[in-house]
């Protein structure tokens, strides 16, 4: 490691954004953020809360509802709009929680619209607030290194805001688009199992195939494209919803596709689906409407319907207009159009596909043969306002819970529902966060290859599985929609992504004993400062750091390849001599934590206390997915959809209820403090309803993530580490992998350095560099043969050593997986220097990476671990890939490291500078690293 000259620089343009803003000249928080404390200021009907980096502000009469979202560094608005503050889902009702109706335009909001807002009588009314202490969602056991500072729980604000259910009249009166059966009586309903007499029947004779009935099934059409085939009945006088349910299978017709039609002597009405789109927007799903007049081939507005799931039509008619209303499976009921009120009711309605008006004559242009389904049908009585109530409003207490931390520009948020009644509720479903963001770009067409990007928003809970991207893991619950109501975007279909909809694909459908909670997910939300990449990740690292702080424990870990008792001896003995702090018994060993027979776990407790005499903690593997049991214990996945790893088991079977046991009654009795669990849960659905741990599909994810969240909790509490492949950090895990190819490790071992390095620097924009493994393979992994592999390990000792500097000089542990870390003296000096080397340093090392050069073999790639804190504030690390030395002058930022004028420089090859920072805070320096080598640079 040779350095001869050095200065240090930070790019231009970093350099004139940091000076461009007047709150990183008094204080940044990246850098420093003991002054952002996080409070909640009450004034008049507003109550702020705020940390000096970001605010929320909630105006709570005549409801509560959020008027504002700021980041304070950057004076962005967030928010362009009032939504509701959640929405729950109880017996079948679906409640708005809090919320004001009547903003005229939903790109902005203006303070003079605001006290203008009204309050909708059937959305649950705020009752009052309580400020609280913020809680630790489970303890952590600080037992290993890691970050001595962090408090736990962390230190902010806690504010709980209580609400009722409204009253069933003022539901009842409100006008608004409500379930149909609230409130009303079934007149008749049919799911097609049979056909009754009453209805008549139009199939189009163009085609001999064309049906409504098609392998048995009553309801499922089949035709030409372009033709018609449809049901028709009475429509009863006192109906006031006439509704009906399509999947549109095949079928991607314009003006033929699937809906209702109300008939009279002299006119139609169709209402309808559009798959194939209209004239001008062909191939774009959309709503259709005949009016009895005119065709509209937008109905409701140009937007784009997502029809790969059913939805359901209805007209409402009222005695002032008649509203065409529909819904996606699942969904809330939304009004498409309003059409003025009848003079009459229509004496016939027909379902199915029909012309533009509603009508039986087929086009001249038939089309290929689509199959599409008509699933159920169904007309309700007019509202009566005095029908038994379900739920009284003093029998279910909703809480949103907020909490502001010290320090980061994040909130968490939640709710819970509590039962106050004498009967059992069923919380059905849940939206815990809703905002109508501030879009992030503007696109006026959508193209089949437009990406359009969501809000500068980071949202993730601690609900997240089956990825190592926190975006990707969280995509099942964090979902960027198109507002319905941001009518005057600029996009043509009014597809942006800004309405965030924070919310579960299933469930819960838990049941609420009287007395009993329910408690949400958490959702953290992040608003970032900035749209520089290196920013917005150091906020994300920040925020790891303060709500999962356990991902800052770091231990050197081996991976013993065997697990007979000499081999894992000898592993035990060599990770003490050099070091080490952890040895785990791999994948392949021959471990078997599900082993739960006394002289097993007996075995295991004298590998630990062996392995604690030694001052090494032990642990083991343990696959859970990706694997198949049987057809009584697996998962039942629905039609069309299979596990993600291709098998599973159902944590909520008698198998998977018997895994758990087994695995805490491991750790409970072994000493072992680590499980690398593989295959962790990855979100997997199961539609089987024999199964102890669930009812059905509905609950079943819920359940299951309830369950192994749990676990993890608990391993959290008892100071157990956790290496698992998924995004678990928020539940309790410790470490993923950083991200790369398995199969890499076959390559060259040149190779692998690059790409080992590639990794780091690709896997550590959103992670910290604690919270993702390496991989070191002592031995043959996935082939290669001897120009993959280090052992013998004193023949590839220099390789050895730099696959150790490559990782630890980034902060980075790897599973260096074999049976022995070092072979000859030689080779356990220079493991046991690396190791004392990256400890004598481990505070900055282990701190954030500063992304300067990424690795392309041809060149110098380098980085700057940076920790503002420390008294080593900085260290550049340089490495050389090519076989010849390479001089070259490098700018280097200090800005991270906190340094302002002056910085103490010492050097890898010995001696130190005194260094004055440039008016950008940075240095500049002429580097000379010796071919496959490397060198460092420390700044205090």
């Amino acid at each position: 490691m040779k350095i001869t000259f050095l200065k240090l620089s930070l790019t231009f343009f970093t350099f004139f954004f940091l000076i461009g803003s007047k709150s990183f000249s008094q204080s940044d928080w990246l850098i420093d953020n003991s002054s952002f404390k996080a409070k909640v200021i009450e004034t008049g009907d507003r109550i702020e809360i705020s940390n000096g980096l970001v605010k929320r502000v909630l105006k709570v009469s005549p409801n509560a509802a959020t008027i504002q979202l700021d980041n304070l560094v950057s004076g962005e608005s967030f928010l362009r709009g009032v939504k509701p503050e959640a929405e729950v889902k109880i017996n079948g009702v679906n409640y708005e929680v809090g919320g004001l109706k009547g903003q005229p335009n939903y790109a902005f909001l203006k303070e003079e619209w605001i006290d203008q807002l009204k309050n909708s009588p059937s959305s649950m009314q705020y009752v009052g607030h309580e400020i609280l202490e913020v809680e630790a969602p489970f303890e952590w056991a600080r037992v290993r290194y890691g970050s001595k500072d962090a408090p736990w729980p962390p230190k902010g604000v806690h504010i709980k805001f209580d609400y009722k259910l409204p009253e069933q009249r003022s539901i009842l009166s409100s006008n608004d688009a409500l379930p149909s059966f609230l409130g009303r009586k079934v007149i008749y309903q049919t799911e097609f199992n049979s056909l009754d007499s009453d209805w008549s029947t139009h199939i189009s004779q163009s085609h001999p195939r064309s049906s409504y009935q098609n392998e048995g099934k009553i309801g499922e059409i089949y035709t030409p494209e372009n033709t018609t085939v449809y049901l028709e009945r009475e429509v009863s006088d006192d109906a006031r919803i006439i509704e009906a349910t399509f999947s549109v299978g095949t079928d991607k017709s314009k003006e033929y596709g699937p809906g209702i039609t109300l008939v009279w002597p002299d006119r139609t009405i169709k209402f309808y689906l559009r798959p194939g789109g209209n004239s001008y927007d062909d191939e774009v799903p959309m709503f259709g409407l005949w009016d009895g007049e005119k065709e509209i081939q937008a109905a409701g507005g140009r937007q784009k319907l997502n029809l790969n799931m059913p939805w359901t039509l209805r007209f409402r008619i009222t005695d002032d207009a008649v509203y065409c209303e529909a819904k996606p499976k699942d969904g809330d009921w939304r009004t498409i159009e309003k059409l003025p009120k009848f003079v009459s009711m229509p004496e016939k309605v027909r379902i199915g596909k029909t012309d533009v008006k509603g009508e039986g004559k087929d086009s001249s242009d038939p089309g290929e043969l689509v199959r599409l389904q008509m699933l159920d049908f169904a007309m309700y009585s007019a509202i009566d306002l005095q029908s038994e109530s379900q739920l009284d409003p003093n029998d279910v207490l909703v809480s949103v819970h907020y909490e502001l931390y010290d320090g980061i520009p994040v909130f968490g948020k939640w709710m819970t529902v509590s039962n106050k009644s004498n009967k059992q509720i069923t919380v059905e479903d849940f939206t815990s966060e809703i905002i109508a963001a501030v879009e992030y770009e503007s696109k006026v067409e959508l193209r089949e290859s437009t990406v359009i990007k969501k809000p500068n928003i980071h949202v993730e809970t601690d609900m997240a599985f089956s990825s190592m991207s926190a975006d990707d893991a969280n995509a099942h619950v964090v979902h960027w929609q198109p507002d319905p109501e941001y009518s005057t975007q600029v996009n043509y279909l009014r597809q942006t992504p800004s309405l965030l909809k924070v919310s579960p694909e299933y469930g819960p459908d838990q049941d609420l004993e009287p007395g009993k909670d329910f408690s949400s997910f958490r959702t953290f939300v992040l608003l970032y400062d900035s749209y520089d990449r290196e920013r917005k990740g150091l906020a994300m690292r920040k925020m790891y750091k303060t709500l999962a702080p356990w991902t800052t424990e770091n231990p050197l870990m081996m991976h013993a390849r065997f697990a007979d008792w000499e081999r894992v001896k000898t592993a035990i003995d060599q990770a003490s001599e050099v070091g080490f702090e952890m040895v785990i018994l791999t994948f392949g060993s021959g471990f078997n934590i599900e082993d739960d027979s006394e002289e097993y776990i007996a075995e295991m407790k004298r590998y630990a206390d062996y392995a604690k005499n030694k001052g090494v903690e032990i642990g083991g593997y343990s696959l859970l997915a990706s694997r198949k049991i049987d057809v009584k214990n697996d998962v039942v996945m629905p039609d069309g959809m299979k596990p993600t790893f291709g098998n599973s088991p159902c944590i909520e079977s008698e198998w998977g209820q018997a895994y758990f046991a087994k695995l805490y009654n491991f750790y409970e009795k072994s000493g072992f403090s680590l499980l690398e669990h593989d295959g962790s849960y990855p979100g997997d659905v199961c539609a089987s309803e024999d199964h102890p741990g669930h009812k059905g599909l509905a609950d079943s994810r819920w359940n299951q993530y309830r369950t192994i969240s749990e676990f993890y909790r608990w391993s959290r509490s008892k100071g157990i580490y956790l290496n698992i492949p998924d995004y678990y950090f928020m539940t309790g895990g410790s470490k993923i992998a950083m991200g790369y190819r398995e199969v890499n490790w076959s390559l060259p071992r040149n190779e692998q350095l690059v790409h080992a390095r590639q990794n780091i620097f690709d896997g550590t924009w959103e992670k910290t560099s604690t919270m993702g493994w390496m991989f070191v393979p002592l031995t043959e992994y996935h082939g290669g043969g001897e120009a993959a592999t280090i052992e013998p390990l004193n023949e590839h000792l220099a390789h050895y050593e730099m696959m150790m500097a490559s990782n630890l000089g980034a902060g980075v542990q790897a599973c260096y997986r074999g049976p022995r870390l070092f072979d000859t003296e030689e080779t356990k000096n220079m493991v046991k220097g690396m190791v004392d080397w990256y400890k004598t340093h481990r505070e900055v090392l282990e701190g954030d990476i500063i992304h300067l050069k990424r690795a392309t073999g041809n060149d110098l790639d380098y980085w700057l671990n940076v920790n503002p804190n420390g008294k080593e504030k900085g260290m550049l690390v340089v490495y050389n890939p090519t076989d010849h030395a390479i001089t070259k002058t490098i700018k280097v930022p200090l800005y991270y490291t906190g340094l302002t004028y002056q910085t103490i420089a010492t050097f890898s090859t010995g001696g130190e500078k005194d260094l004055t920072l440039n008016r950008d805070y940075s240095v500049e320096i002429e580097v000379t690293v010796p071919g496959n080598s490397d060198s460092w640079v420390l700044f205090q």
